[in-house]
């Protein structure tokens, strides 16, 4: 295969999905500067409600054909995909990016391994958690995590794995228009909840530029450019690419945040990453 060919084939789209992870990850950085004016909850609603606009615009989801029946799962993923921001954000308030992300990994681990009852399995279930047990508050260290922080963001993981599930199934009754759909039903379910935690502040038109930002570098950006990487990838080539997303975030978090992270708490994420990692490259669905 020519050089150029290769580079083409292979390393554009693998560059394209560190891009995507890496915008998304500083789309969460951005997005943590808005808490102190309007909360997670009202900065979720804003991400969502402005991405929704954005992806509208460019996918024109109103050509898609719905049916009842095509509806349910692709509000169910929306749902999914709403609750997974929320919760996500949430737990932000509290815990560092990079640990937030590494716990929010554990749900599509744990959905990619209950297709799977191989011995080499359990290994990466030991290994998730072993990352999670170092991320426990013992009372002992320092730098302890929040408890609810750490359970909001392993639910984000469950609204994750729910998302893919529905995804799956949305994505095969709607093409490239379910990601617009589903954006619009998960900013239905968000911004009356932001709206009634901040009120008219999340109208204030001098945080809207950072909002759209935080649109554009977490939703619209890295949505599309997964999407290009993701038809030019093999699935499993896909999948452990992405297991380097909770390092991208931990170096986001302490660059942009100056969010320090223990040594126990890198070696947890590592073991996360690890597992990941592992389970996507060598999973073989049970039949």
């Amino acid at each position: 295969m020519p050089r150029s060919t290769r580079f083409s084939l292979v390393i554009v789209p693998i560059l394209v999905l560190i891009v995507a992870m890496t915008s998304i990850q500083s789309g969460a950085s951005l997005a943590k500067s808005l808490f102190p004016e309007v909360g997670a909850s009202g900065t979720t609603a804003l991400r969502l409600s402005l991405a929704a606009i954005i992806l509208c615009a460019i996918m024109r989801p109103w050509r898609a054909k719905l049916t009842l029946q095509s509806c349910r799962s692709l509000v169910a993923y929306g749902l999914a995909l709403g609750g997974m921001n929320l919760l996500f954000y949430l737990s932000l308030k509290t815990i560092p990016l990079g640990i937030a992300v590494a716990l929010e990994f554990t749900g599509p681990l744990a959905l990619a391994l209950l297709s799977s009852r191989r011995l080499l399995d359990f290994v990466w279930i030991a290994l998730a958690i072993f990352g999670i047990w170092l991320l426990l508050p013992t009372g002992k260290s320092e730098a302890a995590l929040d408890p609810l922080g750490m359970a909001l963001s392993l639910a984000a993981g469950v609204c994750w794995a729910l998302y893919i599930v529905f995804g799956q199934k949305a994505g095969a009754e709607h093409g490239h228009h379910t990601v617009a759909l589903g954006t619009v039903v998960a900013a239905l379910l968000v911004f009356p909840i932001g709206l009634s935690q901040v009120g008219t502040s999340l109208f204030a038109l001098d945080i809207l530029p950072i909002a759209i930002g935080v649109a554009i570098l977490s939703s619209a950006l890295p949505y599309s450019l997964e999407m290009v990487a993701l038809t030019r990838l093999p699935a499993r080539t896909f999948s452990v690419l992405m297991s380097m997303e909770p390092a991208i975030a931990a170096l986001s978090g302490l660059l942009f945040l100056s969010e320090r992270l223990t040594l126990s708490q890198w070696i947890a994420i590592s073991a996360i990453i690890l597992a990941s990692a592992g389970a996507a490259a060598t999973i073989r669905p049970q039949k």
